[in-house]
């Protein structure tokens, strides 16, 4: 008599994860138009340096401010590409365990991602809770870097764009770890667990 394999999770409707699933509100388009804009950003910096670089060696002439710019730069650009790394699953962490507790126990597997997302979560809102007071004392005593009647840029902005980032990973973490604990309860009242 041939045996019949049991059903796996793919068959039941269950995913591995809630990596690069679509998420509620769209957020996923937002996070992915954040990461391209980050992407630009890094492009338009190779521009800069390169003409800082001809500037300097071919002219005598280098580009004003390149060194603060990308200096500044490089902050702006992680918070603007972390929710979509996030999203995608492309954040740092151990899969090794991860991915074995998926095949031998997918309960365990969710419960462990749902709790990942909710710690990242609280750790996303504290730091945006530290953020906003910096941001505010930017804005007020007018923060600059650079020299006075060489070249000066704004801080604020950055500090602006470090909120965004932040909100919208803590948000995607939120929406993470909901997908997560819904599958944890399907999975719980299908018979899902292995």
């Amino acid at each position: 008599m041939p045996q019949t394999a049991a059903p796996d999770d793919a068959s039941r409707g269950f995913a591995g994860d809630s990596y690069g699933a679509p998420l509620p509100f769209g957020l996923h388009h937002l996070n992915r138009a954040m990461n391209a804009l980050g992407t630009l950003w890094i492009l338009g910096l190779m521009v800069l340096i390169n003409l800082d670089v001809f500037g300097r060696n071919l002219l005598n002439n280098p580009v004003r401010g390149v060194t603060e710019m990308v200096s500044i730069s490089i902050v702006g650009i992680v918070f603007l590409q972390l929710a979509d790394t996030l999203h995608v699953g492309r954040f740092t962490r151990a899969d090794i365990l991860l991915d074995r507790l998926k095949k031998t126990n997918p309960v365990l597997a969710d419960a462990l991602h749902a709790t990942f997302h909710l710690v990242g979560l609280a750790l996303m809102v504290v730091i945006l809770l530290a953020s906003w007071a910096p941001l505010v004392e930017s804005v007020r005593i007018q923060e600059y870097v650079g020299a006075v009647g060489d070249f000066q840029l704004s801080v604020w902005p950055i500090r602006l764009i470090t909120l965004i980032g932040l909100s919208s990973t803590a948000l995607c973490f939120l929406l993470l770890a909901w997908l997560d604990l819904g599958r944890l309860r399907a999975r719980l009242t299908t018979g899902g667990a292995k």
